[in-house]
């Protein structure tokens, strides 16, 4: 319990200072109406069709405008829909803002649920700010020149994560369900867990092939490769740390031993939001939780 009371202070410090900093804005044209557009927080996808702009996450409210402002740049039509991988406010904070622009907000089923329940418990219920359509395993939308599926992926990042899938475009959303190059940030007390991570690595490789551009929740666009190195990088970790739970280790010895993930820290996985240390912990605490 100590070692969460201070993760989550200091992910309050580092979100924090990360706030307010200057933001830069970038839109990449990735397929034929399919973009990517980096800020602060989760990477967007953006769909331009015949009703206007689908966009995938839409991070923080204070980026709104600036977020708008460069969407203006490939079409003068609203956004008219969004959809949340997950609940996090770097994911969804924008949502009011881009409800009070008319986009109808979706997403699985828990997101909504977690949202509200923050909400309630921060005393700052905000309705315009929840998904007002849910799904629970999977979803489908079908535009002029895109049909995209909505997949539900259990207990991965959180217990709401949807990974997308642009079928006509060939690209796929993970949210954060994979962190490019990096070790992943998995909400063990939202649902995550490691089983479930890996599983919905498996799940996005079984959709996705080698032309298929991959957005990210966290990191640069990638390729099915990269998904696959990453997966590796998943196993081998947690089939190394499984070893010394069976052996008896315990939670600071597994947490402190640097051995366990030095082939990924020298490839600078440790160098993002989690470093190998938390990695070790996290994939420890869910392992025996």
């Amino acid at each position: 319990m100590k070692n969460l009371v201070l993760f989550m202070l200091l992910l309050c410090y580092f979100i924090s200072n990360a706030q307010k900093k200057e933001v830069t804005i970038t839109l990449d044209l990735i397929s034929k109406d399919i973009y990517m557009l980096t800020g602060q927080g989760g990477n967007i996808g953006v769909l331009k069709n015949e009703k206007g702009l689908f966009i995938i996450d839409d991070q923080f409210a204070r980026l709104s405008d600036k977020i708008l402002t460069k969407l203006k740049t490939i079409s003068d039509q609203p956004i008219t829909m969004v959809a949340n991988t997950h609940f996090h406010g770097d994911h969804t904070g924008g949502n009011e803002n881009m409800a009070n622009q008319g986009a109808t907000i979706f997403a699985q089923k828990n997101v909504r649920s977690r949202i509200e329940k923050n909400q309630k418990e921060k005393g700052k219920f905000n309705p315009k700010s929840l998904p007002v359509i849910t799904f629970d395993e999977g979803l489908q939308l079908y535009f002029e020149n895109e049909n995209i599926n909505a997949f539900h992926v259990h207990n991965a990042h959180t217990d709401g994560d949807a990974i997308i899938y642009f079928a006509n475009g060939n690209v796929l959303h993970m949210g954060d369900t994979f962190f490019n190059g990096r070790y992943p940030y998995i909400d063990l007390n939202s649902g995550g867990s490691i089983e479930g991570y890996i599983k919905a690595s498996e799940k996005a490789l079984m959709i996705a092939n080698s032309d298929t551009k991959i957005i990210p929740g966290h990191g640069a666009l990638a390729t099915k490769k990269d998904l696959e190195s990453f997966l590796t990088m998943l196993k081998t970790i947690t089939n190394t740390i499984k070893k010394e739970v069976d052996a008896g280790k315990s939670e600071e010895e597994v947490k402190n031993n640097t051995a366990l993930t030095s082939v990924y820290d020298t490839k600078g996985f440790g160098d993002g939001f989690i470093n190998s240390e938390r990695i070790r912990q996290t994939i420890y605490l869910s392992l025996t939780k």
